[in-house]
């Protein structure tokens, strides 16, 4: 099973207009849709009303939940125009950074060399989400899956827009937790790192290259969350 990276309004995801990397690059490969064609999968208008209407008020129970904790205004983009950004780290990739910045937390244990099959049972893993533990990696290590365009410190576990539960973070704050995994380990420039990010590696490549990889896919991910106020969040 792939994993993309979504970047956009909420309801334009759940309403299908939109494309994954596979998706995008079989349309542009095949020409088989017209320049400016929407997505076969699209809803339609009346059921992306429904949509845009259920997720302004899940972000209101969102808001009344989170109460005095809430870190200002839930008020990102939910304009059905406003753009989207989507990027493919995989399961692989998204494995491997998160391991990276565990050992990177936990350096008396020895990273693997390549992604372990179950990565999340790793020892250093589990270490960075004990009881107690305040890791500088929370926003990537606590198994979020719905990053907010709003800079708050914490995680939470609440419902998304299905009302599946989900560990919900700040795209803000994994932004600079990101910045501060460059720092503590590769300390390249954002060309050499967006380099990383125009070629997966091979599926048996060392964890470090799946990690590289996934790390330049997320921090432009990240960036493009904050600079246009719009949610990320996983696609699997």
């Amino acid at each position: 099973m792939g994993l993309d990276v979504y970047v956009g309004p909420l309801a334009r995801y759940y309403g299908g207009d939109w494309e994954n990397v596979a998706e995008r690059a079989t349309r542009e490969r095949e020409r088989e849709r017209v320049a400016g064609a929407k997505p076969a999968r699209r809803k339609e208008a009346q059921e992306r009303d429904r949509l845009h209407r259920a997720v302004l008020a899940w972000r209101d129970t969102l808001q009344n939940s989170l109460g005095a904790n809430a870190p200002g205004p839930l008020d990102w983009d939910e304009a059905p125009d406003a753009p989207y950004f989507t990027g493919r780290p995989g399961w692989d990739g998204l494995g491997a950074l998160v391991l990276w910045a565990a050992y990177v937390e936990h350096p008396m244990l020895r990273a693997p060399a390549v992604l372990p099959e179950e990565w999340d049972n790793d020892p250093a893993l589990v270490r960075c989400n004990a009881e107690g533990f305040r890791s500088r990696y929370s926003h990537l290590v606590r198994n979020v899956e719905l990053w907010l365009p709003l800079d708050f410190a914490f995680t939470f576990e609440g419902e998304d827009v299905d009302r599946r539960r989900v560990v919900v973070g700040s795209s803000a704050t994994l932004a600079r937790q990101l910045a501060d995994l460059n720092a503590a380990t590769w300390k390249v420039g954002e060309g050499e790192a967006a380099a990383w990010g125009r070629r997966r590696p091979d599926d048996k490549a060392p964890l470090e290259l799946h990690a590289r990889h996934a790390f330049a896919v997320m921090t432009g991910l990240a960036h493009q969350s904050v600079e246009h106020r719009l949610p990320m969040k996983l696609d699997y």
